[in-house]
């Protein structure tokens, strides 16, 4: 499964000189948290979260060292790949326990409640529904599906990938477009005009 973890600071703001503290400090309450849940619901497979940006190489090192000692706790077997210049870490987990059902939405507890971590969006389950809502229902042929590139990697990875499985369940070849300047959870689908199909 994918996991996508989205960390926002809700309601708190800094000022200009500060932003780049603030942000280390609420990455830092963040990843205590995740490393938290990970163990607490045993997620497995992959797990990207997106930080807030951090500009100084200084604090994402800081970060990744934090959420790696945080990870010590951990006794899955699990692999962590450092924070991308976009504030983007991967997470590979190996599960413990057989699946269980997980909430998606929960309060931040960085801000008290006044934001939300995203915690477990297994974003593919979304992503086929509404492939499948929009190839049978409306009937729509030579679809384009637009993601983040770590997403669209994510789509595309193994020889066996998702989008061999889709083409094999739905009876035709899905595009996978990456943009770059979307969120990483954000999606869209473009018909075979290049018009966004409208859910």
């Amino acid at each position: 499964a994918l996991h996508v973890i989205d960390v926002n600071s809700g309601n708190r703001t800094a000022s200009k000189e500060n932003q780049e503290e603030n942000a280390l400090q609420v990455n830092k309450e963040a990843a205590k948290e995740i490393a938290r849940q990970l163990r607490l619901r045993d997620m497995g497979g992959i797990v990207v979260i997106d930080f807030i940006d951090m500009h100084k190489p200084a604090n994402r090192k800081i970060l990744f060292d934090y959420l790696r000692e945080l990870m010590l706790l951990d006794r899955a077997k699990h692999t962590i790949l450092p924070p991308s210049k976009f504030g983007l870490v991967q997470i590979t987990r190996q599960r413990v326990r057989p699946e269980m059902n997980i909430v998606t939405v929960e309060k931040c507890p960085t801000c008290d409640g006044t934001g939300e971590i995203k915690a477990s969006i297994v974003l593919m389950d979304d992503i086929e529904s509404n492939l499948n809502y929009i190839l049978q229902e409306q009937n729509e042929k030579k679809i384009t599906l637009c993601v983040h590139p770590y997403i669209a990697a994510y789509i595309k990875k193994g020889i066996y990938s998702l989008q061999i499985k889709w083409f094999f369940k739905f009876g035709q070849r899905i595009k996978v477009k990456a943009i770059s300047s979307y969120n990483l959870t954000e999606f869209h689908f473009l018909s075979s005009k290049d018009e966004e199909i409208k859910l």
